[in-house]
């Protein structure tokens, strides 16, 4: 079973803000969260962030564990963590999958990113974001798509693996 969300999905969003999580990234959740058993329903913690994110982005209990434990390991009192704290402990919203494979994802989450009718998902790796579809071709995949057009037709995106992290 894999660890990482892979693939993208559109799905409708009910009046209640109910809406079915594709069944691979149910998987995932469900690996991701330590405390899940069979049956039962897994946790994840969703983070929509300040007013510049259009999307939401969803984390197993494990992933979002991972980040907390670095936020942690930040100075007391500095900047740094009293700003992700915000952003990651403020600013998301612990969210369960539902018996029948949906997340109810309250008004205000589905206003902030402006959601009705449908929901794209994407997965990201470790995460997987819920856009409003039409902000995600507009915005995102025009992102996306400038930065390729900025490469040569014969680039290899795996080059980017080869590269040292800067500092």
């Amino acid at each position: 079973m894999s660890r990482r969300f892979r693939g993208n999905s559109t799905n409708k969003v009910d009046a209640k803000g109910r809406v079915s999580i594709p069944a691979s990234f149910r998987r995932v959740l469900e690996r991701g969260d330590p405390n899940w058993k069979s049956g039962e329903n897994p946790e994840l913690v969703v983070v929509y962030g300040d007013h510049r994110r259009k999307f939401l982005e969803c984390y197993t209990i494990e992933a979002i564990e991972e980040v907390e434990d670095k936020i942690d390991a930040l100075p007391r009192g500095s900047t740094e963590r009293k700003l992700l704290q915000s952003l990651f402990h403020g600013l998301s919203e612990p969210l369960s999958v539902d018996e029948t494979g949906r997340l109810v994802l309250p008004a205000r989450l589905r206003n902030k990113i402006d959601l009705d009718g449908e929901a794209f998902f994407i997965a990201a790796g470790d995460t997987f974001q819920i856009w409003k579809p039409e902000t995600y071709e507009t915005e995102e995949r025009a992102r996306q798509e400038a930065l390729l057009d900025e490469l040569p037709d014969d680039f290899d995106p795996l080059i980017f693996l080869d590269r040292k992290p800067e500092v």
